[in-house]
């Protein structure tokens, strides 16, 4: 009977012990061949090796890293368990731990929880947007999971964060297949990784569950990974940046890695040669997304506090702190009073409070500016800019204003070079905010890309007929590429005028004239011997409840709150279609909108024009607008002489465009 017990006993005992015999045998010499061991504090690591004694040395390895407090996060530091221990979550934060515990994860804003089943299938692909893919290996739930653990103190969250670390890694190893290097390894989400599970270390490195074992294999994939950016940079734009930044993250972090000074030198040598390549002089990012532009003034910013923080910031110029300075205030100068911008080059809407913040986050930066006090203060404190309408000649955004605060006028207008994978053939075209409105916002983006489905979603928020610009026969614009021709800025008139080779032998000449600081002439010339249907697109905001009135060639909005926008052709020849209009605030969120087009038929060499004016006026009643051209109007020769009467009242426009 003993013996049977004794039996049992073992059989019970079997699994642990081999388990326990697996995870010894992981431990070896090689497992610490990426560690350079003469790093101070690494003596007891390094003299237990010498002595074949790997097991205590990973455990001493353990020790120093919990220990260690001279390398500081940004973000999370083991300290900071602190401030959230006992405390509830924000508001999202615990429903993305929980269910990413259940496989159910956050991959991506625009599709919200995908369940990737128990044994996790990294390849699942329910919905063909590339984006699913790509995000599903950037594990955004991971963060919510240590934020859950260290407010709950609840060990569940670190066995399960271990889990998944070690099943992505067992079902994700570099060179499984095309399909999925092309999605698991794309640098950007690389990057993305080595950036966020430097956080995740400090959450998890206490646990009981962080086992010496599993603080090699951490160690030696997080170095595969960084190693993998080094050999693998993107060519250009901001995902080079963002690899750039976040490979000096882990060269700062770990210094303890052999690799880790390489891995510095390279982010910081490409940053500061990036940044005078993508940075144009009037501190516009060459992408000319203001998402990306934002972005863009973060990455740089991480990647200096990151050295700041472990005394290596003597690395960056002078010049580049300077230049970041100069992109903030660019970011000020195409902005609405409510910290929105444009949603041009596949940006999404802005929120005031997350720019707020960021904001505020600049002016520690740079506390001595002014300007970037009086919006991290939104207005109690600092100095709005001291002018008002203001010219990004290189990057092309034009921003005609009659002051900062909420009741102000303002349009932002691109006509820019071109740019690259988030430019749209849109040339020309605006937002007008008036007095707390945005009555004219950007068409956004919807999509990025994917399937051929997903692809044509995509295209349809792209094509040139969705913004507030000109077409040929409803075709996309062959090229952005604008060319300044005029601008200057007065009291009595601000004036813009560019010339864009949209089509085959036609030229858009767009001349914007800002009157009185009041209200907008905007004249459209079709220049070329191309022939075929001209049309000047507009569309309005989603509750705009527009009124058209195809006789006067016009269209105003009825808001019942009387701030109001009239938007008339004048002149004869023109004909008002209404078209369909859709406008996308967030990724795969869209609402329908008014939108219309005025066209004239362009049947010769000659050029054919447009002259449109944008009325704010308040009531519900729209004014009564007339031109009558004088004598010597001749915009072939740039020539503006009008008369607009505008409800009995005349205002002579005189003008030479360019």
């Amino acid at each position: 009977m003993m013996n049977l017990k004794k039996i049992i006993l073992l059989l019970t005992l079997a699994p642990t012990l081999l388990f326990a015999q697996q995870q010894s045998n992981r431990v070896s010499k090689d497992s610490f061949s990426n560690l350079n061991l003469n790093y101070p504090g690494l003596e007891e690591v390094n003299k237990l090796i010498a002595a074949n004694d790997y097991e205590n040395a990973a455990k001493a390895l353990l020790k120093y890293y919990r220990k260690r407090d001279n390398i500081k996060h940004p973000d999370y530091n083991k300290e900071d368990q602190a401030k959230f221990a006992g405390k509830k979550l924000a508001e999202g934060v615990q429903e993305k731990a929980d269910k990413g515990m259940l496989h159910q994860f956050y991959v991506h804003p625009g599709y919200g929880f995908i369940d990737y089943g128990k044994d996790i299938n990294w390849q699942h692909w329910p919905i063909k947007d590339n984006e699913i893919r790509w995000q599903l290996h950037r594990t955004y739930w991971w963060q919510p999971m240590g934020l859950a653990y260290w407010a709950s103190g609840d060990e569940k969250y670190a066995k399960e964060w271990i889990f998944q670390f070690r099943d992505w890694v067992k079902k994700n190893p570099k060179g499984l297949s095309k399909d999925n290097d092309r999605f698991a390894w794309r640098p950007l989400e690389v990057a993305t990784r080595i950036q966020d599970q430097t956080g995740m270390f400090n959450m998890f490195v206490n646990s009981p569950n962080f086992t010496p074992d599993f603080l090699l294999e951490f160690l030696n994939i997080y170095n595969q990974q960084a190693d993998h950016i080094l050999n693998n940079y993107s060519d250009k734009g901001n995902h080079l940046l963002f690899e750039a930044q976040r490979i000096i993250y882990a060269g700062c972090f770990f210094p303890e890695l052999k690799a880790a000074g390489t891995w510095r030198k390279s982010g910081i040598d490409i940053l500061n040669s990036e940044i005078k390549k993508q940075i144009y002089p009037d501190g516009v990012h060459f992408e000319l997304s203001p998402n990306y532009h934002v972005a863009t003034i973060n990455i740089f910013l991480k990647a200096l506090r990151m050295t700041q923080l472990t005394g290596m910031s003597n690395e960056f110029p002078e010049s580049y702190k300077k230049t970041i300075e100069e992109m903030i205030i660019a970011l000020a100068d195409f902005s609405f009073p409510d910290y929105a911008y444009p949603m041009f080059g596949d940006a999404k809407l802005a929120k005031k409070d997350e720019m707020v913040k960021q904001y505020k986050e600049w002016q520690e930066v740079y506390p001595t500016n002014q300007v970037i006090k009086y919006f991290a203060t939104e207005g109690k404190q600092g100095t709005a800019p001291a002018y008002l309408s203001s010219a990004l000649k290189t990057g092309g955004f034009y921003t005609f204003r009659n002051g900062w605060k909420e009741n102000a006028t303002v349009m932002v207008l691109k006509a820019s070079p071109p740019a690259f994978f988030h430019s749209q053939p849109d040339n020309g075209t605006f937002d007008l905010w008036v007095n707390g409105r945005n009555f004219m916002p950007d068409a956004g983006a919807y999509v990025y890309s994917g399937s051929e489905e997903i692809q044509k979603l995509r295209e349809a928020y792209r094509q040139t007929k969705v913004h507030k610009t000109l077409t040929l026969d409803n075709n996309n614009m062959d090229i952005n590429n604008a060319k300044l021709m005029t601008w200057k800025a007065s009291p009595a008139v601000d004036l813009l005028v560019y010339s864009n080779p949209s089509y085959k032998d036609l030229n858009h000449r767009r001349s914007v004239l800002f009157i009185d600081k009041k209200y907008f002439v905007i004249i459209d010339e079709a220049v070329g011997a191309a022939k075929g249907n001209v049309g000047i697109h507009f569309q309005l905001a989603e509750k705009s409840n527009a009124a058209f009135n195809k006789n006067q060639n016009s269209v105003q909005t009825q808001y019942k709150d009387g701030n109001n926008l009239l938007i008339q052709t004048l002149g004869k020849g023109a004909t008002l279609t209404e078209e369909e209009g859709k406008v996308s605030y967030s990724y795969r969120k869209e609402v329908a909108r008014p939108a219309f087009v005025f066209e004239k038929a362009k049947n010769t060499d000659n050029t054919v024009s447009f002259t449109t004016v944008l009325y704010p006026y308040e009531g519900a009643k729209a004014p009564v607008i007339n031109v009558k051209e004088g004598s010597k109007h001749n915009l072939a020769k740039g020539i503006v002489d009008l008369t607009l009467t505008i409800d009995g009242k005349k205002r002579q426009i005189s003008e030479q465009l360019y």
